[in-house]
């Protein structure tokens, strides 16, 4: 089942559909919309948040769903914090919920004395689903191939006090690097804003890329066009 989920990925494009609940697009009826259209669309998988949207992408879609858990309000020093399914706790509701693959914060960031990476990781695989790791540098890739992770996603490259970003463009550099030296597959994720964009994420090796805020993110969209008339 593991296999034919990442077959189904291979070469494609997620979409990550998720508002913050003081977004007007966290009402249930626009995440569901949003679900449906980005599917229409050719979209073949999605990465959404909470037990809510998981439950309601499997319903409403016929593609992988990878599911996370993140606080109501990020903290304005998330760069400091693991908060993306922490815990055991958290991977089990979104597993309850019906997720093809569970995404989980697998930085070097300090973690609580209880959540244990290594345990977070065997207990996604022990039901049955596949545990994907964000990570934001090389080493943590290396390091959660090593735990046992089944993919590895750079997610949070440029979002960690350690691996911060001056461009606003995809980390094509720590994408090659995770190709050529493991043999998991590699999702690059965060800041793809164009069609070029994902072609050099697929010529550069990716398995396949997560979109977000350049779909489903309207507020960001149009912050970008204000942005370039100033």
């Amino acid at each position: 089942m593991k296999n034919i989920i990442l077959d189904k990925l291979q070469n494609s494009i997620i979409i990550s559909v998720q508002a913050m609940p003081n977004e007007p697009l966290y009402d249930e009826i626009c995440i569901n919309a949003m679900i449906k259209s980005v599917v229409a669309g050719g979209a073949q998988g999605l990465r959404v948040a909470g037990s809510r949207d998981v439950k309601n992408a499997k319903l409403l879609a016929n593609v992988p769903v990878i599911g996370i858990t993140k606080p109501a309000k990020i903290p304005t020093n998330y760069k400091e914090l693991v908060y993306i399914t922490p815990t055991i706790e958290d991977a089990k509701k979104i597993i309850e919920a019906g997720a093809d693959i569970v995404a989980f914060d697998a930085t070097s960031r300090n973690r609580k004395a209880n959540h244990n990476l290594y345990q977070l990781i065997q207990f996604i695989k022990s039901k049955n689903k596949l545990a994907m790791a964000d990570i934001s540098t090389f080493e943590e890739g290396i390091m959660n191939a090593y735990l046992g992770a089944d993919i590895i996603s750079t997610t949070l490259s440029g979002y960690t006090t350690y691996s911060k970003s001056s461009s606003d463009a995809p980390d094509f550099k720590l994408l090659k690097k995770l190709v050529a030296t493991t043999n998991l597959p590699i999702i690059l994720e965060g800041r793809i804003w164009t069609p070029e964009q994902v072609k050099q994420s697929f010529d550069s090796g990716a398995h396949a890329v997560v979109i977000g805020s350049a779909v489903t993110r309207p507020q960001l969209i149009t912050k970008r066009f204000v942005k370039a008339i100033k």
